[in-house]
């Protein structure tokens, strides 16, 4: 098992700008696009992802250190820190449960095609991990492997189904057709988040609210330009942050760099794609009629979307705010502060890019994983405890990500439900 471990972490650690193309390749020649045509593709993909990877980076480490400035100029004390989900994916990583369940994923994705009970093929393996973070989770519970698995292959369905369904909001949206979001944390968020935005679109008074960029551009001119969104918002986090002025002027212009970046990188990556989602449809139709694939993505694709990203940066300091003065939370929101644009991956396209629409669903589902990651708290301190580094001055640590995800939380339940039957 070991060993199997360290071959697909090795797999892992080569990172999609390298995984990409040969997968993509790979996956070309199954749906008989030309040798060529299909290496081309491949490349032109793992290029986008190199582009959109700097991107994130730079939002990642600018938003990221604002934040925490935030944390420690507001004086926030809370007893469970917000590790980020890099530490949790180390601490999913480490149990004995991860390496099994990699095959175990791509076979029944595979077979729920063939047997037409989804539509996506979940190429995002580096996501995978979410899938395993829920047999992981049933593991540290009830130590028995085979209801672990079972769980990892729930969650796994459950993802695949809201990818499935809304893959056409995200065609519409973001203009990625073919293309869905199996994401674990978008899915969660978004399973949440678009009911709940559905509900505040008929609020009197707020359903009339529609702030999209579109209109604020045309509202404000210039100062409606997406680029010019994210310097105001960037300035607006450095401030909260009590950075100087020259740092908030820095920030800022980082903020802007995103919005006007990412949908170009974005852009590049589908140029890749296109060929090998004509010839999948292509063989599908000579075999199957009309039925249709959607090629499974990160729901990093999303932050093309300057709707997305706004609505994603503006929770920033709400979910800071709703930590303080929520009952019943102990959660820091600390390490996947900057992230939060990913959950609302699927939460803004069904409010058709409406901000304030987005920012109020968000808002309410941040409620929800709050207290939820709180719950999770002594769970992922078993999973994380000795393999990671816990922050200073924590005594439980959690994260959004994972802790904050309602497919996980139910996971969790779930298990602890059963656990006496494992005893």
């Amino acid at each position: 098992m070991k060993v199997l471990s360290d071959v697909v972490q090795s797999i892992i650690n080569v990172g999609p700008s390298v995984m990409l193309p040969i997968i993509i390749f790979i996956v070309g020649l199954i749906f008989r696009v030309k040798p060529g045509k299909a290496l081309t593709s491949g490349i032109t993909v793992g290029i986008g992802m190199i582009g959109i990877n700097l991107v994130i980076n730079l939002l990642t480490t600018s938003v990221g250190p604002a934040a925490q400035a935030m944390v420690k100029r507001f004086g926030f004390h809370l007893t469970i820190i917000d590790a980020g989900w890099p530490a949790v994916s180390a601490g999913t990583w480490a149990q004995p449960i991860s390496a099994i369940m990699i095959p175990i994923i791509l076979v029944v994705n595979v077979g729920l095609i063939l047997l037409n009970l989804t539509k996506t093929l979940d190429i995002d393996i580096w996501n995978y991990w979410h899938m395993i973070a829920a047999a992981a989770t049933a593991y540290v519970v009830t130590k028995n492997w085979w209801f672990a698995i079972l769980c990892g292959i729930i969650y796994e369905i459950a993802v695949l189904i809201i990818a499935d369904k809304t893959a056409p909001k995200v065609a519409e949206f973001y203009g990625l057709d073919g293309i869905s979001f199996p994401t674990g944390s978008a899915a969660a968020y978004g399973l949440l988040g678009i009911p709940i935005g559905w509900v505040v679109s008929k609020i009197p008074g707020i359903r009339k609210w529609d702030v999209d960029p579109q209109t604020i551009q045309k509202r404000f001119g210039v100062f409606g330009e997406p680029m010019v969104m994210g310097i105001v918002i960037g300035m607006l986090l450095a401030a909260l942050g009590g950075y100087s002025v020259p740092n908030i002027l820095k920030l800022g212009m980082s903020m802007g760099g995103v919005m006007f970046l990412m949908p170009r990188m974005v852009k590049i990556l589908m140029e890749g794609l296109i060929p090998i989602q004509e010839g999948a449809q292509k063989l599908l139709q000579e075999k199957y009629g009309n039925r249709k694939i959607y090629l499974g993505m990160d729901a990093a694709l999303s932050t093309g979307s300057p709707a997305t990203l706004a609505t994603g940066l503006l929770m920033v300091p709400i979910t800071l705010f709703l930590a303080i003065i929520l009952p019943g939370n102990r959660v820091l929101p600390f390490g996947d502060l900057a992230t939060i644009p990913f959950f609302a991956a699927l939460i803004v396209p069904s409010r058709k890019g409406n901000i304030v629409h987005s920012v109020l669903s968000a808002t309410i589902v941040m409620v929800f994983a709050l207290l939820m990651a709180t719950d999770f708290g002594p769970t992922l301190t078993s999973m994380m405890h000795g393999i990671v580094a816990f922050p200073k001055g924590a005594s439980e640590v959690t994260n959004l990500d994972t802790g904050g995800n309602i497919l996980n939380w139910l996971i969790l339940k779930l298990s602890q439900l059963v656990q006496p039957l494992f005893n």
